[in-house]
């Protein structure tokens, strides 16, 4: 069984202000993801889970408590280093697929390794090699508009692993999909998460993909309410 934690989240606390109301989103959260874990964060709308998982990306930073990457504490780096890590540790997929519109699909996939100074050849090499995995290489050339929303999150997959970060965080990534589509799109994460020991932690809803986990992470009112092996 891997131990090799990834990313922690140690008394986390986040209270969003406006004006002089003050909401909290996470009140006390203790969390460890390991290498290699295929895990989901689960529980009813405004429970914490996105914001939890933003945390754990380094998208925002906690009112209280600590986020710890490959052991390194969040809190001590500066905007510059923590997007490095961000660039370089951790992918992203998104409900809205977030590609580029003005980019093809293998330009898509490939803008991660350009922002990381990737040689040109070198990252059109990888970005088609991750395409041909996920089965979307013949449509490397095209715009994502002419994709299909299956597609398209196939591609942003490929984006988000083809530099094997240390953890890939998604949020709600079935939830636009019917359900062979998300099946199918379950799958190929897995299949990735089996080959290239990569994390995977969802932000989901879904049950077809809360099915296929291996753990899931049960929040309400911004509190962990379950942590447990499923599979």
């Amino acid at each position: 069984m891997r131990t090799e934690a990834v990313v922690e989240a140690r008394g986390v606390h986040k209270v969003y202000v406006a004006g002089t109301v003050q909401t909290p989103a996470l009140n006390g959260v203790d969390v460890t993801l390991s290498r290699g874990e295929f895990a989901a964060m689960a529980g009813p709308s405004g429970s914490g889970k996105s914001t939890l998982l933003h945390l754990l990306g380094g998208l925002d930073r906690p009112t209280d408590g600590e986020i710890y990457l490959d052991g390194r504490a969040m809190s001590g780096l500066s905007k510059d280093e923590l997007a490095r890590l961000r660039l370089t540790r951790i992918g992203f997929v998104f409900q809205a697929y977030n590609l580029i519109p003005v980019l093809t699909v293998v330009e898509n996939t490939a803008f991660v390794l350009e922002l990381q100074g990737i040689p040109y050849r070198e990252r059109l090499r990888r970005a088609r090699a991750i395409l041909a995995e996920l089965g979307v290489e013949k449509y490397a050339n095209q715009f994502p508009n002419r994709l299909s929303g299956g597609e398209q999150q196939r591609v942003a997959v490929a984006r988000a692993v083809v530099s094997e970060p240390a953890i890939v965080l998604a949020d709600e990534p079935t939830a636009n999909l019917d359900t062979r589509t998300s099946l199918d799109l379950i799958d190929l994460m897995r299949r990735m998460n089996e080959e290239h020991t990569t994390t995977f932690l969802f932000a989901t809803h879904d049950t077809r993909l809360l099915d296929r986990v291996d753990r899931v992470i049960g929040l309400e009112d911004g509190r962990i309410a379950r942590d447990e092996r499923v599979r």
